[in-house]
């Protein structure tokens, strides 16, 4: 044998199937079940409805895989807006928060995770069905550029006739991203003053001191002014005359402000931090104006301002420095 010559190809199996033997075993079944055998026997008749049974399958399957991973979204969104939503509240101070004020800022924090939840869960159904559709009717070799374009336009249009509907959708979203409220917040919105109800992506309901309730499209809304985030301050001016001995006014009011953060029942429940005296705000040719000021928690101001009012009041009463009207 040459050394340049090629090996000789080995001996391999046929991968095609001998016919002889498929027809012996397709008579052999036959003979055991007439029914499959009339029914193969169709089939083969029929074969030019194999690509459209195929297509339907294809298409079944594509709407399936469609609905399947959107419940699956649904599902995480579901558990993360759930997680969101029950994660402990932290305290603004130890032993500071009460429990009414825990209940609010969970529930603020719930009705944001929902509502996010809920946007969330439209977009994710759009985007996935949408995109199923879509390959449906690619599959179906149905064009759908034109669909597309047809669609656009009427997006446009849409979005032309319903501006404010989009602009209070897009307002109401960055709100809730940005927390600028929530549900038991004190807040002024331009429009209305209140306490916050319910929030949604369209609308803010806000009840005001007359109980009146107030609807504001979140579209309109330019400026929030927040009473209730963080923390809140109460203040009295304290108008005294003006030989008044500044010094013992001054101790006066320092001992009020002692006296408040030493209760400790007001220190639990509405004080953050001891009350301050600033000394004499404003001057006059007929009074001293003394100011005290006390950080609170929140929309808790006038519960403590009340107090200090009181407080006050008494302690100038006892040491007989007399309060005077205001010029």
């Amino acid at each position: 044998m040459s050394l340049l010559s090629p090996p000789s190809p080995e001996p391999t199996t046929s991968m095609v199937p001998d016919l002889d033997e498929v027809s012996t075993k397709m008579a052999e079944i036959c003979e055991g079940d007439a029914l499959l055998c009339s029914v193969l026997a169709g089939w083969m008749d029929n074969a030019s409805w194999a690509p459209l049974v195929a297509s339907a399958i294809t298409i079944l399957l594509i709407v399936i895989l469609g609905f399947v991973v959107r419940n699956i979204a649904n599902r995480l969104i579901t558990r993360v807006v759930g997680r969101a939503a029950t994660r402990p509240v932290g305290r603004f101070r130890k032993g500071a928060t009460t429990a009414g004020v825990d209940a609010l800022l969970h529930e603020r924090r719930k009705q944001r995770a929902e509502t996010m939840g809920s946007v969330l869960k439209h977009v994710a159904t759009i985007v996935i069905l949408g995109t199923t559709l879509l390959t449906v009717l690619d599959r179906l070799t149905i064009p759908i550029a034109p669909l597309l374009t047809s669609v656009g336009i009427l997006g446009v249009a849409i979005g032309f006739g319903a501006q404010e509907l989009v602009k209070d959708f897009i307002a109401g979203m960055f709100m809730l991203l940005e927390d600028q409220y929530g549900v038991g917040d004190v807040i002024d919105a331009g429009t209305a003053v209140g306490t916050v109800e319910a929030v949604t992506l369209r609308i803010t309901r806000l009840r005001d001191e007359d109980g009146r309730v107030w609807y504001v499209r979140n579209g309109t809304i330019t400026r929030v002014g927040n009473e209730s985030q963080g923390w809140s301050r109460a203040y009295m001016d304290v108008p005294v005359a003006y030989d008044s001995d500044i010094t013992t006014v001054r101790v006066l009011l320092e001992h009020v402000a002692e006296e408040m953060w030493a209760d400790a029942e007001l220190r639990e429940a509405a004080i953050v931090e001891q009350p301050q005296v600033f000394g004499v705000e404003q001057l006059s040719d007929s009074r001293l104006v003394f100011r005290v000021s006390v950080k609170t928690l929140p929309a808790k101001q006038g519960e403590v301002a009340r107090e200090l009012r009181l407080r006050i009041k008494s302690a100038l009463d006892a040491a007989g420095v007399p309060m005077v009207a205001g010029a």
